[in-house]
């Protein structure tokens, strides 16, 4: 193996750029597909970005989601062909065209023309794919850009016509009238899912607006709300609940009378106090719903635009869609502009089914000839107009707020009250939840358009729904399933230009229909629509392997796909177009697994903005601390759990420091040991193999091999359960245990201080463990993994090319849980003695005389005071361990009921089992804790019920800085703080190997570095220094490897160096001598050794 720098000196993000180098080199990528070529396969559906913009985080977490997957699964023996797929057309490209050419309206398109336009439009599709490959590879993600697919291909779009003439051939697509979503800015209906997928709140006026009852003998007028004033001149009807109570008032100064659900009463916007119509009291007769009171159910229309319609509308009609959470309970009705409008309409005849119903409004969003008073205006620019007519038409106006289509105007103006001769109409304005589209203004609108019938599909989706297994499970059985149950038809055509071209052909008469499936046919006969750009994506995976016409074999063999992964919109985007059509199609779901991820928010919480600046860039991010640890930082955060994570560049710097750091001390530790041993022995260090390995007597080598495997098998579970988010924190416990327990407390052994095969065993073990732990995480990490491994695999023959054509490691021999759980039980008992030092300002540097361990189980005790005693007292610098299973002897015990546990479970009991398990005797709860459980007020409770607390007793005479303790309320464990002259002396020895070893660190020094150590006493009595110096020689010797020799035999040529702190500027080599000044140990007023 090749020497290895410092941990400050090693540049994860240059050794990264080192690895891509290596990767290019050996053709790595495409090497791990034709050596896997005869495997089973894998099928991974990559989801299609638009390549309109850069990949920022969320695609970079989706990415390595993917990457993480797909490489295990490759390691694991499977063939895993990862296409890069582009999502070319759709209103993001348009949008774009339209703002560079200046296009306002489809006539600007046509004028220009489509083919020209559609040539513009190709032309930005590939602007980024460059900026995408090395933005994508750079983050580590194995993936093929070459073979990749593109929505806008031919072979990608003959089979989205085949897809079409299947469903035509099912029954499964019609034509027909709905008021669907529309965008006028883009001049298309669009999907109801892609209307919720993203919205913002904007200003929308709100008014109520009066229509006086046609024969009241009171003159009295419906009220109705709504917050689209621009849908009144469309008014065909008003709506109320047959379950509500309807009452009317009368304003008593200026009589006029009004009619509105009784509930709303409080709603009516007047500072004047109202009354009833009779005396004051509500007239019991006037309770009724107006929908069913015969001649007094028509009303006036506040306009004639649709006096054709007079037969049949302009009356009330009933429908329990009408709430009274807010309005007054009566609803107006524009069949053309609302969904519900629509259905009651029709349900009721005020209106015919399949009806050519006149929609006021143009593709532009602006009102057709026939509004006479407002023709050729834009629907949001007329609220204003069409509140001022309405006032205009000697309606009575209660007017709240003041012009509220003014988005600048703020909400909580006082009232003002305008009292005129009929009804009311209160303006003001309100916060409406819109759908965003691009740049433009979006409404609900009748259309006659091609649907597919997903409602008839609704019970197949929710049943293929729960074939499928999603990560986190809630985003499946709670938002999908709710999604799914609420399915509405898809409107899958769109009246734009850039698309995929809806392959239907209709004669001029009507009467003849024909729908293509290939392209050859589609060249003979075409028509003017283009398709959804979901219906593309939801055929992503029979289009990017042409099927049907080629992959037969591949597909069916092979589908449903094994894994798909997004973010969460994609609920009601890919994911539901996939299961939408593959259950259209095949009966099943499109996928078998599936991962969602959250949404990736700036630091202070708001979305991430370029213009805001407040978030750094990706690649800022990996040239700082590399593509690894942001990798680590993206999987290990709540956002692999479907939530929200706001980004901190901070935290992917914490997992260099608290990850790879410490990953990378405890390989550079074991590289500079061989080499060592290599030095010493003059040959080169090859490991010995797992199987002599699997038979060392050492306590803490057969616990290391064990936590190994405990790894593989935990990494392997959690991977097949498709959990990424529980591996980060598992692997940080597992290097935490590598560094802190066994390559700490195997320091003799690993740097060859034992007898015999002793340290190779040690070093073999360190390197097995490395090399299986590097194979186990290099789906996640694959630079520093890789690099890793290319020096490891330098002493082992046979060893393939890249970490990432090694098979996931299998386990291998058996674990063993119970010296896992002891291994884990020393540490805590060293934590809890810890704990008494720096309470008492006790470093460990001081040796202390005796630590005690209490505890019941004998298994415990045998653990602690049989092979794991000398880690513990060497660790502790402890003379001596004591295993005390008198529970009594130096405790008290006390027993508490666990509520977080019996809360729920005991309800109202819990206050009087409580107080008696408290007040347990120390025999009692000794008997419990031998039976295992306890029977209290009539409730059986377990050791998982009722937690034993050890309270320390000191022992008479004892203070508590000559004695002290420290548990868990499990174990306790008790040191004795007395000192003496022989303490002393091996804490001042001690101290000297100290600080021998910080200044060969600091003066650049390799452990196979030989020096020479040398003193000399500055105290008048040198007696001390002699004593300390000969008591501890043997100490001193075998942890600097050599004896400390007297400065009078210091050779002239030593280079000499007074103080740790201020070494010289010089090369130290080998061979050469070294003066060192200790200082004092305890305190400047004490003799010091030197």
């Amino acid at each position: 193996m090749e020497e290895v720098c410092e941990g400050k000196d090693f540049s994860f993000p240059k050794h990264e750029e080192k690895t891509l180098d290596l990767w290019n080199e050996i053709k790595a990528f495409e090497t791990q597909l034709e050596l896997t070529k005869d495997m089973p396969e894998y099928i991974f559906y990559d989801g299609p970005p638009f390549a309109t913009g850069l990949p920022h985080y969320g695609h970079i977490l989706a990415g390595t989601i993917k990457d993480i997957v797909t490489r295990f699964q490759a390691m694991k023996g499977h063939h895993v062909t990862r296409r890069f797929g582009w999502d070319c057309h759709g209103l993001p490209v348009e949008n774009e065209i339209d703002g560079r050419l200046g296009l306002k309206k489809r006539e600007d398109v046509l004028k220009l023309g489509i083919d020209k336009y559609n040539e513009q439009c190709r032309s930005i599709v590939t602007r980024y794919v460059e900026e995408w490959e090395k933005i994508v590879w750079r983050t580590g993600r194995w993936i093929d850009f070459k073979a990749g697919y593109k929505t806008m291909d031919l072979s990608f779009m003959e089979t989205v016509w085949w897809v079409f003439a299947q469903l035509f051939e099912k029954g499964l697509v019609y034509k027909g009238f709905k008021v669907m979503p529309y965008s006028t800015g883009c001049k298309t209906p669009i999907s109801n899912f892609e209307a919720g997928q993203e919205y913002r709140d904007v200003p929308d006026p709100e008014i109520m607006v009066t229509f006086p009852i046609i024969g009241d003998p009171h003159m009295a007028a419906f009220v109705a709300w709504t917050t689209t004033p621009w849908t009144l001149p469309s008014n065909l009807a008003l709506c109320v609940n047959a379950d509500f109570v309807y009452v009317k008032v009368r304003n008593k100064y200026s009589g006029k009378v009004y009619l509105v659900a009784e509930s709303r009463l409080s709603a009516l916007p007047t500072e004047k106090p109202k009354q009833n119509v009779s005396n004051g009291s509500v007239d019991d007769s006037k309770k009724s719903n107006p929908e069913d009171q015969g001649t007094f159910k028509w009303y006036e229309p506040l306009f004639d635009y649709f006096k054709e319609y007079s037969d049949s509308a302009f009356r009330v009609v009933a429908d329990n869609y009408v709430t009274d959470d807010s309005g007054t309970g009566i609803v107006h009705c524009a069949p053309a502009f609302g969904e519900d409008d629509y259905r009651v309409c029709i349900e009721n005849k005020v209106i015919s089914k399949g009806e050519n119903l006149i929609v006021a409004v143009d593709d532009d969003g602006c009102f057709i000839t026939k509004i006479t008073d407002f023709s050729g205006q834009y629907v949001k620019d007329a609220d204003k107009y069409i509140i001022e007519a309405v006032k205009a038409a000697v309606v009575a106006i209660i007017h709240l707020l003041g012009m509220c289509s003014d988005a600048a105007q703020g909400v909580g103006t006082s009232l003002v009250v305008l009292l005129l001769i009929w009804g009311v109409v209160l303006s003001g304005q309100t916060l409406r939840e819109l759908g965003r589209g691009w740049g433009c203004y979006r409404h609900t609108q009748l259309h006659l358009w091609r649907f597919i019938k997903v409602e008839e599909l609704k019970e197949k989706l929710l049943e293929n729904n729960k074939q499928t297994y999603w990560v986190p499970d809630f985003v499946k059985e709670k938002r999908f399933h709710n999604w799914l149950e609420n399915a509405r038809d898809w409107a899958v055509s769109r009246s734009r230009f850039w698309g995929t071209p809806l392959p239907i052909w209709i004669s001029e008469d009507g009467e003849e229909l024909l729908v293509m499936d290939s392209i050859e046919k589609l060249e003979k006969l075409s028509g003017v629509k283009v398709f959804d750009c979901w219906f593309e994506s939801g055929s992503m995976p029979y289009a990017y392997i042409h099927y049907p016409f080629e992959n037969v074999e591949l597909f069916e063999k092979n589908f449903p796909g094994h894994f798909v992964a997004e973010g969460l919109d994609q609920t009601r985007g890919w994911f539901y177009t996939l299961m939408v059509l593959s259950t259209a199609l095949f009966g099943k779901p499109a996928f078998r697994n599936l991962i969602c991820n959250g949404l990736v928010l700036a630091e202070d919480g708001k979305k991430m903005s370029k213009s805001l600046k407040n978030y750094p860039s990706p690649l800022e991010v990996i040239d700082d601390y590399g593509a690894d640890a942001l990798r680590l930082y993206l999987i290990n955060s709540p956002v692999v759990r479907a939530e929200p994570l706001r980004f901190k560049k901070e935290g992917v710097h914490g997992v260099v420091k608290d990850v790879f750091l410490p990953w990378y001390n405890a390989y550079r530790f074991l590289v500079q040991n061989a080499k060592r041993l290599e030095v010493e022995g003059l040959e080169q260090f090859i490991p010995f193999d797992q199987a002599k390995l699997q038979d060392s007597s050492n306590v803490l080598d057969q616990w290391i091999n064990s936590a190994t495997q405990s790894l593989v098998y935990f990494v392997r579970q959690e991977m097949d359960g498709y959990r990424l988010y529980t591996v980060v924190p598992y692997l940080l416990k597992f290097l935490d245990n590598l560094t802190n327990i066994y390559v700490r407390f195997n320091r003799k052994r690993l740097k060859g201080r034992t007898e015999g095969e002793d340290c190779k065993t040690a070093l073999s073990t360190l390197y097995n463990v490395l090399l299986v732990s590097c194979k186990v995480m290099a789906p996640f990490t694959p630079f520093f993994t890789e690099v890793l491994y290319q020096n490891l695999r330098k002493v082992s023959n046979g060893s393939e090319e890249s970490i990432h054509y090694c098979r996931f490691p299998q386990e291998e021999g058996e674990r063993d849980e119970r010296i896992e759980q002891s291994v884990a039980r020393m540490m805590t008992i060293i934590d809890l003695a810890r704990n008494i030092r720096e309470r008492h300002n006790k470093p460990l540097k001081t040796p202390l005389r005796e630590m005690v361990v209490v505890h019941p189980d004998a298994d415990f005790l045998n653990d602690i005071a049989g092979k794991l005693r000398e880690y513990v007292l060497e660790e502790l610098n402890v003379r001596s361990l004591v295993p005390c299973n008198d529970t009594l002897k130096y405790a008290s015990l006390r027993a508490e009921p666990d509520f977080s546990v019996l809360g729920k479970r005991l309800g109202k009991s819990m206050g009087v089992v409580a107080k008696e398990v408290k007040a347990m005797s120390q025999e009692n709860i000794l008997a419990f804790e031998k039976a295992g459980e306890v029977t209290i007020a009539g409730h059986c409770l377990k050791l998982t019920d009722i937690k034993v607390v050890r309270d320390f007793k000191r022992p008479d005479g004892m203070t508590e800085k000559e004695i002290d303790a420290a548990g868990d309320g499990d174990v306790l464990v008790i040191l004795d703080l007395h000192a003496d002259e022989s303490l002393f002396e091996a804490g001042v020895a001690r101290e000297i190997v100290n600080r021998i070893q910080k200044l060969r660190k600091k003066a650049g020094l390799e452990p196979t570095d030989i020096v020479e150590v040398y003193f000399k006493s500055l105290d008048e009595d040198k007696s001390l220094s002699e004593r300390v110096l000969n008591s501890q020689d043997s100490y001193i010797a075998d942890a600097i490897s050599s004896h400390l020799l007297p400065s009078a035999v210091m050779p002239s040529n030593a280079i000499t160096v007074n103080c740790i702190e201020n070494l010289p500027p010089v090369d130290l080599v080998l061979n050469e001598h070294l003066f060192l000044s200790v200082g004092d140990y305890f305190s400047r007023t004490q003799k010091s050794v030197t």
